[in-house]
């Protein structure tokens, strides 16, 4: 498997253990071996190998400076899948990780790929992000003849500081013998005015939440939440996939689950 980084951020890069500011050759030489008088850089000359075992084309903050230069190519959406078409028989899989914002990494990520993963946060701010990214698919299809019909939708860091929607509030503690015996003797105190707000504000974000998730799962044909998990940052701090680092947390799991479903694409 190869995770090629087309994100100047290069967390994809960290996450697999590779620090984005060591020297070599990395994407920014192969996107800027597509435009101008800049020598060519083949992908197999940037690949790396990585403690998980995975192949890596790093990213480095530098491709901030490439993207402009990528206007100037004969073809600047597709220079992303010529340098991938020489190795990509050498893999099963090939994941391309690409910038949140638009721009000519992520048309280069789109038009290369066969498959598209949409990933958003359990924010506010998810479902705008998906409606935008509806126009911008419309538009590739009218600009590049390429249609793009995203497979799948993955909402992370769900239900983050709230209880997750399945889970009802206070089941655990009514298993607590202790604190049974306590309310049978002891009249629980009245709620605040502070303790009544923050129900309704947990009551509010819920619904918020699960009305945003169906709205997603109209436009996608398969959508999954990966619940939030300390476990994830842990993994990412020490550059190793989740699924090495804590494969039976929650966040594993789904994870997981999403593999699964993925592995029948090919």
């Amino acid at each position: 498997m190869l995770v090629v980084d087309c994100d100047p951020q290069a967390n994809a890069t960290a996450g697999l253990g590779f620090d984005p500011s060591t020297s070599g050759k990395n994407m920014y030489d192969v996107f800027m071996g597509g435009t101008g008088d800049f020598p060519r850089v083949a992908m197999q000359d940037i690949i790396k190998k990585t403690a998980s075992g995975i192949d890596l084309a790093p990213a480095h903050l530098d491709l901030v400076g490439a993207e402009p230069y990528l206007y100037h190519a004969s073809f600047p959406t597709g220079v992303l899948k010529e340098a991938l078409d020489a190795i990509k028989e050498r893999y099963s899989y090939i994941f391309i990780d690409t910038p949140p914002s638009i721009g000519q990494f992520v048309l280069n990520g789109l038009y290369a790929a066969d498959h598209v993963v949409v990933t958003l946060d359990s924010g506010s701010f998810a479902l705008n992000g998906v409606l935008t990214l509806s126009t911008i698919f419309s538009d590739i299809k009218d600009d590049l003849g390429k249609e793009i019909r995203p497979d799948m939708a993955i909402v992370s860091r769900w239900g983050e500081g709230i209880v997750h929607p399945c889970v009802q509030p206070g089941a655990e503690e009514r298993k607590d013998i202790f604190t049974r015996l306590r309310n049978i003797f002891y009249k629980p105190s009245e709620p605040s005015p502070e303790d009544l707000k923050a129900a309704l504000e947990l009551k509010n974000e819920k619904e918020r939440l699960l009305s945003t998730l169906a709205v997603i799962k109209q436009l996608f044909p398969s959508v999954y939440t990966v619940p939030f998990s300390p476990a994830v940052y842990e993994a990412q701090k020490r550059g190793i996939p989740i699924s090495h680092f804590a494969p039976d947390s929650q966040a594993g799991i789904a994870y997981k689950t999403i593999a699964d479903e993925v592995m029948k694409w090919i």
